[in-house]
């Protein structure tokens, strides 16, 4: 008993954190202690802490003296806004952070609770990594986090924020994981450090160029939100859940709203009288959706296309949207990649999906197609083929080539599908295809300029409208901009207890 009570006095110590040094040097390297992360994550008391008393089982390497309970991670439950979560969140200051087989054990045993009772799971990551005084359990400590990570992908949502150190093979498991989030400054994830990439590759680069919140943010797509500090990082987790169900039997929750007039005339002007001038495909956005409800996912990675969550009527809503505003809304391998996972996260939460169509095509070029623009060109094509959610398509303006089907077209299981009548539906431009369709024509005509510019203009009154393809069925209707939100609150609201069955199968073979 007397043990016991010493173990108590010591976790109730560190809970306490005001004097504590180790606590305190947190705090000068502008980081939360583990337990007064969970404090602004979670409502006010709803925390119950499993494996409080936990401590390491190994006793090698001067590991014998240092006895600390928990072992570097708090672990339990609470809720969010009423609503159950589980959570992890690791603390630095006890070996670093480091992951042993008990610090692992506990981490697996909230994954598991979670998969049983339905409800997300939260990773607060701040860790050195696997603990080497324990050689291979650590490693297979890990290996029993990814494979639960696996296992509850699709079940109930994972978000990991990564707020301090994370390298090695700590970061496969934030990977697995739905949504990432990184603190600026205080965080990185990499999977060898700056001193090995020297070694190996003669480079340099510190930790934050090499795997920094920015860097993973704008250039690899690693993380989806990089938050200026942890604050910002929590809350924005607290936001994100606001969109998400439970589990993926559940559906999201629905907020109050009171129907109003539905119109907004700022949309019929929207497009550009010029078909090759940009516009900003957020502006729509923010004109269809319930007001300051968009929240954006990979802000910063891939800008040719915009994905997020909003609502519609006070109901969720993944959205999927070209940006003409950036590389003119061109397909890319790194648009393609992230429009496919994101439109996967919707479909296996439940969560109704809105697609915006202005594309003149995928990204020519050697880099692309060296790069594999063909099988991450087919992921976004897999993934809305795939998705049974109720999927919608408007098309403010180009829908050119195999884009068009590509982005939830009619022929790959979209529900409904709108145009405004500045869409252009078509193979190809209309410059393009009257080089090829009248290159003879054109060619032996005594001013082939004007030949082409009206060869151009007949292609133009032929092809760059939705008309022909409402004709066919392939447009459910031509509608005009300012309607635009109210078909989409009635076409959600008729769509909401859609059932589709699939053909029985393990699962399908995505081209990775």
């Amino acid at each position: 008993m007397d043990k016991i009570a010493v173990l108590r006095e010591k976790t109730l110590q560190a809970m306490k954190g005001g004097g504590d040094k180790r606590i305190e040097a947190q705090h000068k390297k502008g980081k939360l202690s583990a337990r007064e992360r969970l404090q602004l994550l979670l409502d006010e008391g709803s925390f119950e802490e499993i494996g409080m008393l936990v401590t390491h089982r190994c006793r090698d390497f001067g590991m014998e003296n240092e006895v600390y309970p928990g072992d570097g991670v708090v672990t339990g439950y609470g809720t969010v806004n009423g609503r159950l979560i589980y959570v992890y969140s690791q603390d630095f200051t006890v070996f670093g952070g480091s992951l042993s087989e008990t610090h692992a054990e506990k981490i697996v045993k909230i994954m598991d609770l979670a998969m049983q009772n339905g409800a997300p799971v939260i990773g607060l990551n701040d860790s050195g990594g696997a603990r080497i005084q324990e050689g291979v359990v650590s490693l297979g400590g890990y290996a029993d986090i990814f494979y639960r990570n696996v296992q509850a992908s699709g079940v109930v949502p994972q978000i990991s924020a990564i707020l301090g150190p994370c390298a090695g093979g700590a970061v496969y498991s934030p990977a697995i994981t739905d949504f990432i989030l990184m603190a600026e400054h205080t965080s990185y994830m990499f999977v060898t450090g700056p001193n090995v990439v020297k070694t190996v590759t003669h480079e340099t680069v510190t930790s934050e160029e090499l795997g920094g919140a920015q860097t993973h943010a704008s250039k690899s797509g690693v993380t989806h939100f990089a938050c200026a500090n942890e604050v910002e990082a929590i809350n924005k987790i607290k936001q994100l859940l606001s969109y998400m169900p439970q589990n993926c039997e559940e559906d999201a929750p629905v907020y109050a709203y009171e129907a109003g007039d539905e119109k907004r005339p700022a949309l019929d002007s929207i497009i550009p009288a010029n078909p090759n001038q940009p516009y900003d495909i957020k502006d729509v956005i923010a004109e269809l959706v319930d007001s300051d409800s968009f929240l954006e996912v990979h802000k910063d990675f891939a800008e040719n296309i915009v994905v997020g969550f909003a609502r519609l009527g006070g109901r969720s809503v993944g959205i999927v949207a070209n940006q003409p505003a950036y590389l003119a809304g061109v397909l890319d391998i790194n648009s393609s990649r992230k429009g496919a996972r994101f439109t996967r996260f919707c479909d296996a939460f439940n969560i109704p999906l809105l697609v915006l169509v202005d594309v003149p095509g995928f990204l020519p070029g050697t880099d692309q197609e060296w790069h594999g623009i063909i099988t991450n060109g087919a992921k976004l094509l897999y993934a809305l083929s795939e998705a049974t959610v109720p999927k919608v398509t408007v098309i403010t303006r180009k829908a050119y080539g195999g884009a068009y089907d590509v982005m939830n077209s009619k022929h790959i299981g979209a529900d409904l599908n709108f145009a405004w009548p500045t869409a252009e539906i078509a193979v190809m431009g209309a410059k393009g295809a009257a080089e090829i369709i009248f290159k003879k024509e054109i060619s032996e005509s005594a001013d082939p300029e004007a030949k082409l510019k009206e060869k151009e203009n007949e292609y133009l009154e032929k092809f760059a409208n939705p008309y022909g393809a409402a004709a066919r069925g392939y447009v459910d209707e031509v509608i005009m901009p300012a309607d635009t939100r109210a078909k989409l609150i009635r076409g959600f609201k008729m769509l909401e207890n859609k059932v589709a069955k699939m053909p029985k199968r393990k699962h399908g073979n995505i081209p990775l």
